[in-house]
């Protein structure tokens, strides 16, 4: 990685939830809030119309992604999409999912062409794309696909939530809970743990990354009197990273994991499952925590939350989250090796 003066890329997100509203609201708040440059990819009829809909002052202006920065003081720079949007806050549409979908393509595409220095995006809505035939559980392998297309090399994609106090990682993600086990290995279990060491070391400048790694069952198995995963697939998944030089540990009972006590020994969290890893990161800060995805060839940051169409359109969506991304995003753009703040 390396610095650059590039503007971040925003993807809007499905249009139908916050995406537009908090996009807005971080332009708004500017450098006051430490916000860097961006560009948001949308279509700029309905930001402009949300913007009228909320009653936001705003200057909007189209723009290419080379001249985003320069004029980001002065009007919120969009970069049109070729596909329109549907502006129907609260009702999420089909007819929305192309648009939803080129943002990202776009995002990915200009920050691997070094047009952009990272790409943040905005919550997506998975039902409306799978009913346009989107096949991928979430935002995260989306990305990964991406990044393949782009390289040619397999990319292994991994969540981190960052927030203030805590960083945690999924080591499964957007899976049934009952499938958990049975997807859990110790092969997984070391691939993840190998590029969060990698990326907190090259990306948030930690030279030696400690991992906590969480048991599966309560007790992390109680020698195996509730569960035998604990003791044959994260154990010695432990003890093949620990040979490698990784400084990783446990497993260690989830429910002690997390007070600040816990937290002050390590520098990440290794769960097995996603509520397990995203409700101690959105609990201590929901409106601060940012989803980084390791592991791709670009930076990808994104706010904690999801789309909350019941609330879209009235002009109340707070966008700490969506500002802690950005912020984010460019300390890890600018940063190189050196250490930056989660």
């Amino acid at each position: 990685m390396r610095k650059t003066d590039a503007p971040l890329a925003v993807s809007v997100g499905d249009p139908s939830g916050v995406g537009p509203e908090i996009a807005i609201a971080a332009w708004l708040a500017g450098e006051s809030a430490g916000v860097p440059p961006f560009y948001l990819l949308a279509d700029p009829t309905l930001i402009e119309a949300r913007a009228h809909h909320i009653g936001a002052r705003i200057a909007i202006a189209e723009t290419l992604p080379a001249q985003a920065a320069r004029m980001f003081s002065r009007a919120l720079p969009i970069v049109p999409l070729d596909a329109g949007h549907v502006d129907n806050p609260g009702r999420p549409d089909i007819a929305n999912a192309a648009g939803t979908l080129e943002a990202i393509d776009r995002a990915v595409a200009d920050c691997l062409a070094e047009r952009a220095a990272a790409v943040v995006t905005c919550p997506i809505a998975k039902k409306p794309l799978y009913d346009a035939g989107f096949r991928f559980p979430g935002h995260t392998e989306y990305l990964a696909h991406l990044a393949g297309l782009h390289t040619g090399a397999e990319v292994t994609p991994v969540m981190l939530l960052a927030g203030p106090e805590l960083r945690t990682v999924p080591v499964t993600i957007h899976i049934p809970l009952v499938d958990v086990p049975k997807a859990l290995t110790s092969e997984l279990i070391v691939a993840t743990a190998r590029i969060t060491a990698a990326d907190l070391k090259t990306r948030f400048g930690i030279a030696r990354p400690r991992l906590a790694v969480a048991g599966l069952n309560p007790h992390a198995g109680e020698g195996g009197a509730m569960g035998v995963e604990d003791r044959r697939v994260i154990q010695p998944a432990i003890e093949q990273l620990r040979a490698e030089g990784i400084d990783a540990f446990g497993p260690l009972p989830a429910d002690t994991m997390f007070h600040a006590r816990a937290r002050a020994g390590y520098d990440a969290a290794l769960c097995m499952y996603h509520d397990q890893a995203l409700i101690p990161a959105k609990t201590l800060a929901f409106d601060e925590a940012v989803n980084v995805t390791l592991g791709l060839p670009f930076i990808r940051t994104s706010p904690d939350h999801g789309t909350a169409f019941d609330i879209a359109g009235q002009g109340i969506a707070r966008a700490d989250s969506l500002i802690a991304a950005l912020r984010l995003a460019r300390r890890l753009a600018d940063s190189g090796t050196e250490a930056v703040a989660a």
